[in-house]
């Protein structure tokens, strides 16, 4: 969760870097809280699903942001611009291209983006 909260308290910041523990925990956490969104409305019988689809899309846009920033911390991460983020936009390719860079390992070193996430301590 204090990944999570990491992300959003980052909320708009592109600069920097995000390690692939700070991405995966943030989509993880986006997809547990989606599948909460709808079992909500199946609890409260929402039959034409109106108020989950509502519901998500309140939250969408309020994680939107914080999503594009984090992935392109993530791209830092890898010693990557985050215009790479835009690959995601060619047609079937893209995505997996993105996802290679999204599960692929730190740049070990300072880089442009600065120092390496993983040698500061963890949220706590």
């Amino acid at each position: 969760m204090n990944w999570y909260l990491t992300v959003l308290k980052k909320y708009a910041e592109f600069s920097g870097r995000a390690r692939r523990k700070e991405y995966w925990m943030f989509a993880l956490m986006n997809f547990l809280i989606s599948i909460l969104i709808s079992i909500v409305g199946a609890v409260i019988g929402d039959t034409d699903g109106l108020i989950a689809v509502s519901l998500s899309g309140v939250y969408a846009l309020f994680i939107f942001i914080p999503s594009l920033a984090v992935t392109v911390r993530r791209l830092h991460d890898t010693n990557k611009s985050g215009w790479w983020i835009l690959i995601s936009l060619v047609p079937l390719i893209g995505g997996l291209v993105l996802l290679i860079f999204m599960v692929i390992d730190s740049d070990p070193n300072e880089n442009a983006y600065g120092p390496n996430p993983k040698l500061a301590p963890e949220p706590q």
